[in-house]
C-alpha cells in the first residue's frame, strides 16, 4: 500500500488545504504527518519543539513518515522539514507514487501563515527565518519532487486542479 500522492513543500504553501481538496476529489483520506506527530506526542508540534527540542520532533516526524508511506493509500501531506532526513528523501525518491512539491514565496506566504507563534521554525523574525529555512531545504525538495506546482496567486482549488491533471498523466 502506498499513498496516491505525496505533497511536500514549505510551511504556508497550502499542503493542508490542497490535500483536503485532493482527498475529497479522489474519494480518499488525507493524512498529515504533523497531525500524526501531535497524536503520538499528545501535544502540538510547537510544544514538542519547545519542550523536547527539534531532534526529538524530527525523530517523531521520521517515524510518522515511515508509517504513512507504508500504510496509507490516500493523499499524504508531509511536514515542511521532513525532507531534511536523508532516509525520508531516499524513501520518497524510491516511491512509485508521485511526489508533488508545492512552492510559494514569502510575499504570498506571509498572509497565509497568520500567527507565526505556533511555528517554531519561524521564531526570532518570521521573514528572515522563513527565507533561511527555504534556502536550506530547496535542494531537498527538488531532489524528491516528481512535479512542482507554484501556488502563488492561485486558490487551493486551482492548485488542486493542477495536481489532479498531473496525477492523470503520472
Amino acid at each position: 500500500m502506498a499513498p496516491r500522492v505525496v505533497l511536500v513543500g514549505p510551511m504556508g504553501a497550502g499542503k493542508s488545504a490542497v490535500g483536503a481538496l485532493l482527498a475529497r476529489d479522489l474519494g480518499v483520506v488525507l493524512r498529515d504527518t504533523d497531525a500524526d506527530v501531535e497524536a503520538v506526542a499528545g501535544r502540538p508540534v510547537a510544544t514538542v519543539f519547545a519542550e523536547d527540542g527539534e531532534a526529538a520532533f524530527r525523530a517523531l516526524e521520521r517515524a510518522a513518515v515511515v508509517d504513512a508511506l507504508d500504510g496509507h493509500s490516500g493523499v499524504l501531506s508531509l511536514g515542511g522539514g521532513s525532507v531534511l532526513d536523508a532516509d525520508t528523501r531516499a524513501d520518497l525518491v524510491a516511491l512509485r507514487s508521485p511526489v508533488v512539491l508545492l512552492t510559494t514565496t514569502w510575499e504570498h506566504v506571509r498572509s497565509r501563515l497568520g500567527d507565526t507563534s505556533t511555528r517554531p521554525m519561524l521564531a526570532g523574525g518570521a521573514e528572515e527565518r522563513w527565507r533561511q529555512v527555504m534556502s536550506s531545504r530547496e535542494k531537498h525538495y527538488a531532489e524528491v519532487a516528481d512535479h512542482v506546482v507554484p501556488t502563488d496567486g492561485r486558490s487551493a482549488r486551482q492548485v488542486a486542479d493542477v495536481v489532479l491533471r498531473l496525477l492523470a498523466l503520472h
